[in-house]
């Protein structure tokens, strides 16, 4: 195609809206990270690492953070959908970028599935039929066709929707952080017993399951109307603000229980809030618990479908899939068909394992797109809205170095399964639409 009959074929194609503001990023970042996750995580970490949780969330938000502006630097680069798929194609060229692309996908898939199967389990605290046959199906389905319908018929509500629930979601976390805090026995606080060493690989994959989802906030970018600005601003801004919430969060649980009550609840904050809120607490949080994962799951039905649309613009899968439905101009196929593929996996998988089918696609991208910094810093730097990070490339090395450690903790079954993700990415690469 000559160069003027692709300007007149960009010229008549049909273009996403830009109508997401700032402080709307921010909330999808919030919406992304503060999931299921935050009402596990004083449980299993206390349980895992005692008194030191608290010391731990701290630092994993730091560690987290590292990645985080890795993605603030590389997306104040841009204003294009795709996220990490962009970044690594960019700097390594259409193999790697395909690849982090697909993995990413496949994380969103997964997780769509996987937040299905937990608001199934939430349920059942209200309707214990939900755990298994037709009630559990129904408990599935009838929410991601909500989210699937809402997200087709334009991205304002999609968005609307989705800050909506950050909202709903956040505001029991803050109060029962803050009314919490003044019924801490901060005795409970001190550290009793030494660690096991065994135990912090554990911890270390565990602690990345409660901040992960902030890869998502940039795939969207097409749609948001400021990128390169906006999007550093939210990511910064939601790290920051989520692990004070967290560390807030496991010092009132931590400091309202005792140890080997919290160790083995399996619903720490509802157990915890009990105590200085009454009985009525323990529904408030479940109430709470499903609305987050819903929130959750609204996002990752209207961001994924981006890495999607992003993935079929450039070749890979049918034309169908990269197309902008004339009415809505939303990626309708591309929503569909991913929420098609979730409700399969949903429908045949448990939650806890369906999570860990997202854990080694999501270090996929966090490595490629730090390990893409100090060649877009080299293409792009110059650019007027760029960001540089300080310290020259010991950020995005650091970065990297840490999602090392999170690869060395995980299975060798984990290890296995997104070798073969790779590998099947790799026969759709080949095969490439021209």
């Amino acid at each position: 195609m000559s160069l003027q009959e692709r300007a007149v074929a960009n010229s008549t194609e049909l273009k996403l809206i830009r109508a997401v503001s700032r402080w709307q990023i921010v909330g999808l970042a919030v919406n992304d990270v503060i999931g299921s996750g935050v009402y596990l995580l004083p449980a299993a970490a206390a349980a895992l690492l005692g008194q030191l949780s608290v010391l731990a969330v701290a630092l994993a938000g730091g560690a987290v953070a590292l990645i985080v502006l890795c993605f603030a630097e590389a997306s104040s680069y841009f204003d294009e959908p795709g996220g990490g798929y962009l970044y690594t194609r960019e700097a390594f060229g259409s193999f790697i970028g395909f690849e982090v692309g697909w993995m990413t996908w496949l994380a969103r898939v997964a997780s769509v599935a996987s937040l299905s199967a937990g608001f199934a389990l939430a349920t059942t605290y209200f309707w214990p039929a939900a755990e298994a046959g037709w009630p559990r199906a129904i408990v599935i389905t009838v929410p991601l066709i909500f989210f699937t319908w809402i997200n087709v018929r334009g991205v304002r509500p999609g968005v609307a929707v989705s800050v909506g629930f950050a909202v709903a979601k956040t505001l029991p976390l803050v109060v029962f952080a803050l009314v919490g805090l003044f019924a801490v026995d901060w005795s409970r606080l001190a550290p009793s017993e030494p660690v096991a060493t065994g135990t912090l690989g554990e911890a270390a994959l565990l602690l990345l399951f409660a901040y992960a989802g902030f890869e998502n906030a940039p795939a969207a970018a097409g749609e948001y109307r400021n990128p390169k600005r906006d999007v550093p601003f939210a990511l910064l801004a939601m790290i920051g603000l989520v692990t004070l919430l967290y560390v807030l969060v496991q010092v009132v649980a931590l400091g309202t229980l005792p140890l080997p009550t919290l160790a083995e609840s399996a619903t720490p904050l509802a157990d915890s809030a009990t105590v200085f809120l009454g009985a009525g607490a323990g529904t408030l949080m479940a109430v709470a618990a499903m609305i987050s994962i819903e929130g959750n799951m609204g996002n990752t039905v209207l961001v994924g479908p981006r890495y999607l649309f992003a993935l079929a613009r450039d070749g890979y899968g049918p034309r169908s899939l990269a197309s902008v439905h004339p009415e809505y101009r939303t990626p309708a196929v591309a929503i569909v068909t991913q929420s098609a593929f979730a409700l399969v996996l949903a429908l045949s998988g448990s939650f806890v394992g369906l999570a860990m089918l997202s854990i080694i696609a999501r270090l996929a991208t966090y490595v490629g797109t730090a390990a893409a910094i100090p060649r877009l810093r080299r293409l792009y730097g110059s650019r007027p809205d760029a960001i540089r990070l300080p310290g020259g490339f010991a950020i995005p090395l650091a970065a990297i170095a840490l999602c090392i450690v999170f690869l060395a903790s995980t299975t060798v079954v984990n290890l296995l399964a997104g070798l073969a993700a790779l590998v099947v990415g790799a026969v759709i690469y080949r095969f490439r639409r021209r």
